[in-house]
């Protein structure tokens, strides 16, 4: 699992938004709103793809290290 934070994931709906967009570029992942993250299942591609659609979505995603 590759974790990525997303500190300004404040609420549900951006869950939804997440959830919708990873689903949609095909990777398997999990949300946490209560920890701000999202955990990658998958290689380094899968978490550069995320990373980008976080972006995307204008939230400020950062790798843990």
């Amino acid at each position: 699992m590759k974790i990525i934070n997303v500190p300004d994931m404040m609420c549900e709906n951006c869950v939804s938004r997440i959830t919708k967009a990873l689903t949609d570029a095909d990777l398997k992942f999990t949300v946490s709103l209560a920890d701000k993250t999202v955990a990658i299942d998958g290689c380094d591609q899968c978490l550069q793809t995320a990373l980008s659609e976080l972006e995307d979505l204008g939230f400020t995603p950062e790798a843990a290290k």
